[in-house]
C-alpha cells in the first residue's frame, strides 16, 4: 500500500509539473520576508497577507531590524489584514527574540543548524506548528522538508490516499520518502531549464501579449518569479518547493471545498474507480470563536 501511495504521488508531481512548470514558491525578496509571511498567513487568505506585506514596507519595517523596533501596537495595526493581527504581532516579536537570543540575529547561523535539530527549536516557539516551522525551513532556509497545508489534506481524501485527519507527520513522510527520487529531481531540473529557455524567446511584448494564455508563465498558483523563488537550493528541496506549490494551484483551482471541479483537474485520472471521497458535511450552527490552532 505505502509502495502504490509514492508512487501515485510520484505520478502527481509529474504531471502537474510537466502542465505547469515552475510555480516560482514563496514570493518574496529576502528570508526574513518569509518568515513574515508564514507568521502571517495562518488562518487566513495570502490575499490578505499580501496587503499586510505592503503595509509593512511603506512603513519600512518589513526587515529584522524593522520588526525589532517597530512597538508592537504600531506593528498590530500594519498587520491588521492578516487577521489576528495582535497574536500575530506577539509572535513575530517572539521570533526576534529567539533569533537574537539563539543565534545572534543571524539567519545564517540559525539555517546553518541541522534540520532536525532546528525543527525541534521552531516547533517550540510560541505560535508555531508543524506547517509553519516547515514553511520556514523549506522556504527560507532551503532545508529538504515538505510542507503540507489544506490543500495536501483535501487532494489526499479526495483520491483516497490518506484520510483528511491524517497525522501531519504520516503525511509529510509518504511525500518526502515518495519524491526523494533522482528522477523527481531530473524533471524539475529539465522543465525548468526548457521554460527558461522557451521565455527567455519572448520579448516583453509577447510575454505581455501572452500571459493569459498560460504561455510566458506556468498556471497553477504560480507566482511571478523573485529574488527568492530563483534562490539556489538543493534538487531535493526544490522538487518539495515545487509539489507543494502545484498542490496549492489544484486545491485553489479545481479541488474547491464545497463544488470540486474533477472533471477539469490535471488529476482526474488518478481518481479511484469509486471516485472522489466526499468532504464531511459542516453543520451550519455557529459555534463560539475560538483562537486560532498553530499551524
Amino acid at each position: 500500500m505505502a509502495r502504490a501511495r509514492g508512487k501515485q504521488i510520484r505520478a502527481f508531481y509529474q504531471t502537474l509539473f510537466r502542465a505547469w512548470g515552475r510555480q516560482h514558491w514563496w514570493p518574496a525578496q529576502s528570508r526574513f520576508e518569509i518568515i513574515i509571511g508564514a507568521f502571517l498567513t495562518q488562518n487566513t487568505a495570502w490575499v490578505n497577507v499580501e496587503k499586510a506585506m505592503v503595509q509593512l514596507r511603506r512603513a519600512r519595517v518589513l526587515s529584522l531590524a524593522g520588526i525589532r523596533s517597530a512597538p508592537i501596537a504600531e506593528l498590530e495595526q500594519l498587520i491588521r489584514s492578516a487577521g489576528y493581527f495582535r497574536q500575530k504581532a506577539r509572535r513575530l516579536k517572539s521570533f526576534v527574540d529567539y533569533l537574537d537570543q539563539r543565534y545572534r540575529g543571524s539567519l545564517d547561523r540559525m539555517f546553518a543548524r541541522p534540520t532536525a535539530e532546528l525543527r525541534e527549536e521552531l516547533l517550540a516557539l510560541n505560535g508555531v506548528g508543524p506547517e509553519t516551522a516547515d514553511s520556514i525551513l523549506l522556504y527560507a532556509g532551503s532545508h529538504p522538508v515538505f510542507v503540507v497545508d489544506a490543500y495536501t489534506r483535501r487532494i489526499l481524501d479526495r483520491h483516497r490516499l490518506l484520510p483528511l485527519d491524517a497525522p501531519y507527520e504520516d503525511i509529510r513522510a509518504l511525500f518526502e520518502s515518495a519524491l526523494n527520487t533522482p528522477d523527481c529531481a531530473a524533471e524539475c531540473e529539465s522543465q525548468a531549464a526548457s521554460l527558461a529557455t522557451r521565455n527567455s524567446k519572448l520579448t516583453n511584448r509577447d510575454s505581455l501579449a501572452t500571459r493569459d494564455s498560460g504561455l510566458a508563465t506556468p498556471r497553477g498558483s504560480c507566482h511571478s518569479p523573485s529574488r527568492m523563488s530563483l534562490a539556489q537550493r538543493t534538487a531535493i528541496a526544490q522538487v518539495f518547493n515545487e509539489m507543494h506549490g502545484l498542490l496549492v494551484g489544484v486545491g485553489k483551482n479545481f479541488c474547491l471545498k464545497s463544488k470540486p471541479l474533477c472533471d477539469q483537474c490535471p488529476l482526474q485520472p488518478f481518481l479511484p474507480s469509486a471516485g472522489p471521497r466526499k468532504l464531511p458535511t459542516i453543520s451550519a450552527r455557529p459555534s463560539p470563536r475560538r483562537p486560532p490552532v498553530r499551524t
